[in-house]
């Protein structure tokens, strides 16, 4: 089982040392420390290594607010990051190579969403060879720094050496982040040796180049200067992000406000997110004293580590039911906490963090379905899980029925990968309906009025509820996997497209059909070949 729980003190691969008001995360891959029978060298990398920056990153914004600028440096000389380990990639099934890429391109936006929004700048240092997913890494900064050297190179060596494509959003960052012309990112991206010092800088692939006899010291004052930009508070004291409180048994998972039940048989995942059991903080001050336990942090961390297990440790659970329980008028108290202090570091932190988890579940291959029934609490911020999901069903019930609530949390804070709100994007070119629901923020809608205004798919009363909920999910098990994956996946995402949504939906697919493709992963293609003395055999008819 593939555990994303970690901690800096367990860390193998990453070293973390804050000296305020910068941070530095140094990359000393173990090369036995991988998840499987290769060997990690040259600071290659596999999940693990991952796993535990997405959890440093994480930790960042949270644990040290003094911290303005990070710094990523290599812990080995005359090489930043070798990419992603071919052994890994050559014998990782396809499934475990696409969640790669997804969770290293999710850690990658991570990073740059702390430089935009957590106002926590990422600094590359480069200090010799960053290749492939190496040279990706520091595209995911906001700045990289390259050794002047004569040595010291930059590549993206993935088509012309291994028969794949840079799979952490290279190609995209080059022309959409740093408009890297056309031609000269055809260049670097079919070059295996890469670019070099001057011509790196003419082309705009790196920042700056700093010679070796300075490189250390300037590295840090320009880190410092980055630093400088935060409004974070250097003052004030972090929380720390406890291990989660998880139990697995057998086919149920438990955390302290969220339940698993597995059903093989349905090939379902019924996910339960309880609501608060007392009444929320009551200024930000009393946020912090929370630390991990203030209820909307807790239920954000324990959702996306849920969606992170199933979607890694359980393939074949094809469909997510998404339930609340809760008193409403609770959970609109903290949202108002949410809205009113939305311009605390922390409060920032917690909303950016419930973003995250969101976007995580917009990306999961699953088919997401939510279930509005008795007792639920889909209120502001969860209001956003149903207009996440693929489809809606809501029970008809009596004065006492189940009610969905918009608050201000729905119009903006909580975008998605496209720039907009959940529910600008379910109703985009429908200006009219959505200034509708604009006007009913704050009014508890029943089953009748969220299918007339589009809020739900459906809705239900007792007699029917049980049967159409089974009607559906036989049918959903019986459609092809691949199809529903690539259907949801176009209908998630209306509207306009942006460097993260072709990261995800342009690049990711391409990147998983590649992988599936005899001239990559056949016996004879490019990654079963690599490194064995023979050349691979390729199929020469464009598709």
């Amino acid at each position: 089982m593939i555990d994303f729980r970690t901690r800096p003190d367990r860390y193998k691969h990453w070293k973390l040392s804050i000296t305020p008001p910068i941070a530095h995360l140094v990359l000393d891959v173990d090369p036995d420390g991988g998840l499987g029978d290769y060997e990690l060298k040259l600071n290659s990398y596999d999940l693990s290594v991952d796993i535990e920056l997405a959890d440093a990153v994480q930790r960042l914004r949270f644990e040290h607010p003094e911290v303005g600028a990070v710094l990523v440096e290599s812990g080995k000389d005359r090489v930043f990051c070798a990419g992603a380990n071919i052994g890994m990639l050559a014998q990782a099934d396809h499934g475990l190579k696409v969640n790669f890429c997804k969770f290293t391109n999710e850690t990658r936006v991570a990073m740059e969403e702390a430089t935009d929004r957590s106002k926590q700048s990422y600094v590359a240092a480069i200090n010799g060879t960053a290749a492939g997913g190496g040279y990706e890494l520091a595209l995911a900064c906001d700045r990289i720094l390259l050794i002047d050297d004569g040595s010291a190179s930059v590549s993206l060596p993935e088509v012309p050496l291994l028969g794949v494509l840079p799979g952490t959003g290279g190609l995209t960052r080059l022309t959409d982040k740093r408009h890297v012309l056309r031609d000269r990112a055809d260049v670097l991206c079919t070059t295996e040796e890469g670019i070099k010092g001057r011509r790196a800088l003419e082309w705009n692939l790196v920042d700056e180049l700093i010679p070796r006899s300075r490189f250390a010291s300037e590295v840090v004052a320009r880190a410092t200067d980055a630093a400088q930009m935060t409004d974070r508070p250097p003052g004030e004291k972090g929380i720390e992000l406890r291990d989660l409180d998880r139990v697995i048994d057998g086919d149920r998972i438990e955390y302290g406000h969220i339940k698993v039940e597995i059903d093989r048989k349905s090939e379902t995942a019924s996910i339960t997110i309880a609501g608060p059991t007392g009444p929320p903080p009551e200024s930000a001050a009393e946020v912090v004293a929370l630390g991990d336990e203030f209820w909307p942090l807790a239920i954000g961390r324990e959702l996306d580590d849920a969606l992170l297990h199933l979607r890694l440790n359980e393939p074949e659970i094809g469909t997510l039911l998404v339930r609340t329980v809760g008193d409403p008028a609770v959970v609109a108290d903290y949202d108002v906490v949410l809205v009113e202090n939305a311009h605390h570091w922390l409060v920032r932190e917690v909303v950016l963090l419930f973003g995250r988890t969101l976007k995580r579940l917009d990306m999961t291959a699953r088919s997401v379905v939510s279930l509005i029934d008795g007792g639920s609490c889909f209120v502001g911020f969860l209001a956003e899980i149903p207009l996440a999901s693929d489809r809606v069903y809501m029970h008809l019930g009596d004065d006492d029925g189940p009610r969905i609530r918009l608050t201000a949390m729905n119009l903006g804070a909580l975008k998605m990968a496209n720039g907009l709100s959940r529910l600008a994007t379910r109703f985009w070119g429908r200006d009219d309906d959505l200034r509708a629901l604009e006007k009913t923020v704050g009014e508890d809608l029943d089953a009748k009025s969220a299918v007339d205004l589009g809020l739900a798919t459906f809705a239900f009363d007792e007699i029917d509820w049980d049967d159409e909920i089974r009607l559906f999910l036989e049918e959903r098990s019986s459609f092809s996997p691949d199809a529903l994956t690539a259907m949801e996946a176009n209908l998630r995402l209306a509207g306009p497209e942006t460097m993260e949504t072709k990261i995800f939906g342009r690049l990711t697919a391409w990147q998983n059909w590649v992988f599936y493709r005899p001239n990559a992963s056949g016996p004879e293609g490019t990654l079963r070949s690599y490194g064995s003395g023979r050349r691979p055999s390729l199929d020469p008819r464009r598709t």
